[in-house]
């Protein structure tokens, strides 16, 4: 089984990840820890603000991770945002019986009523050396476009809208 978790910034992917991590005992492979080793190595000239770029140079690469796991029968969690919405056409039906895809979207009413608590839980999981530069405008369209993407591509989604961890505690996707 690979189970998908994509989302914008700050909508607790990792979390979600962590959490299926301790409910099935499923390993998880962070998209952005994949990206800074490549940043860091210098195997790419990209850098954290080329993210439409980065989605492309990095969903190449993690397809491939998908398509191994599927072949070798083994159970994978991967998050994050670099995650394109049609990632469908990259794989044969009987692969995509294996794919469970989840987007994690905030309703910009919740954004509006809770940002102060987004931002003091941004590193409930990742203790990141430096805060991630977020504005609310910015993390509403984010979560608008995903959530019309989303509709689109005809993928599944959770929308956030009320308590942040009661919908973690009803994700069921084995």
């Amino acid at each position: 089984m690979i189970i998908l978790i994509a989302g914008s910034s700050h909508t607790g992917k990792t979390l979600l990840a962590q959490k299926l991590l301790e409910k099935y005992k499923y390993p998880y492979l962070s998209i952005d820890h994949l990206k800074m080793g490549l940043i860091r190595s210098k195997n790419t000239m990209l850098t954290v603000n080329d993210d439409e770029k980065l989605t492309k140079y990095l969903w190449n690469i993690v397809k491939e991770i998908i398509k191994t796991n599927i072949e070798n029968k083994q159970n994978i969690i991967i998050e994050g945002c670099y995650i394109p919405f049609d990632y469908k056409k990259d794989f044969v039906d009987k692969d995509l019986k294996e794919i469970k895809y989840i987007c994690l979207i905030m309703k910009e009413e919740y954004i509006k009523k809770k940002f102060d608590d987004i931002i003091k839980y941004e590193n409930i999981i990742e203790k990141r050396k430096y805060a991630e530069d977020i504005n609310i405008d910015q993390l509403i369209k984010d979560n608008n476009y995903n959530l019309k993407m989303c509709k689109k591509y005809n993928n599944k989604y959770i929308l956030i809208e009320d308590k942040y961890n009661t919908y973690l505690n009803k994700i069921e996707l084995i």
